[in-house]
């Protein structure tokens, strides 16, 4: 199970912003440019930011961060790719625990990734409730991710069974990422009890189905 510290409440934004800038993964355009853009959304929300900023406060000339992403789209794209590497860094879950048990443990993982990004994620998703195509594609990269998470829990995404699973995951997700937005707790406790419940009802509402037989076949 994550036993990571969860990130303390954002404060001094602006700070945080220069901090994240000139912060750590300095060799890594990519990762310094997802982080400039996660402290300027916190800053001064998304949906008003250009490139050109983002590079400014990435303290990267334009042309090095057009061909890595050449937009903002693209820069959450990236981050998501991030996220899910982060996610299945640390392993494929125990293929002998409980179903529930691995499904818990890897949207944890991925709650511990999005932690230092909390603030500005949350500017982010707030902005595209406003925008319908950018809340499009972030259907996409939630697929994608949903179904990276089935895969490393040991669950097969493909066929119509797959895209069920992903589909009832990503709302799993979407209502626990709400609940982890609010959730100040230094170790996620609130977050862990929600999903923990969630899943929980959902391994319930399986069990019933396994078991129910319709009269006509009862005696059969």
């Amino acid at each position: 199970m994550v036993k990571k510290a969860a990130g303390k409440k954002a404060t001094g934004k602006k700070t945080s912003a220069r901090k994240a800038a000139a912060g750590g993964a300095k060799g890594d355009p990519a990762r310094r440019i997802i982080d400039a853009a996660f402290a300027l959304a916190a800053e001064r929300g998304w949906r008003d930011l250009s490139l050109a900023e983002i590079a400014e406060a990435a303290k990267l000339p334009l042309s090095t961060v057009y061909p890595v992403f050449s937009s903002k789209q693209a820069i959450l794209n990236g981050f998501a790719r991030q996220v899910d590497a982060a996610m299945l860094a640390e392993g494929v879950e125990d293929l002998g625990l409980p179903a529930r048990d691995r499904l818990f443990d890897m949207i944890m993982r991925r709650f511990d990734a999005l932690q230092p990004y909390k603030a500005g994620l949350g500017a982010i998703l707030q902005d595209q409730l406003c925008d319908p195509l950018a809340a499009c594609c972030g259907l996409g990269r939630l697929g994608r991710s949903m179904a990276a998470t089935l895969e490393a829990a040991g669950f097969s995404t493909t066929g119509c069974r797959g895209v069920l699973r992903i589909k009832g995951l990503s709302a799993v997700y979407l209502a626990a990422v709400r609940v982890w937005l609010r959730d100040d707790s230094e170790d996620m406790a609130g977050t862990m009890a929600h999903l923990d419940k969630q899943l929980t009802r959902i391994d319930t509402l399986i069990g019933r189905f396994r078991s129910y037989r319709p009269a006509g076949r009862a005696a059969a």
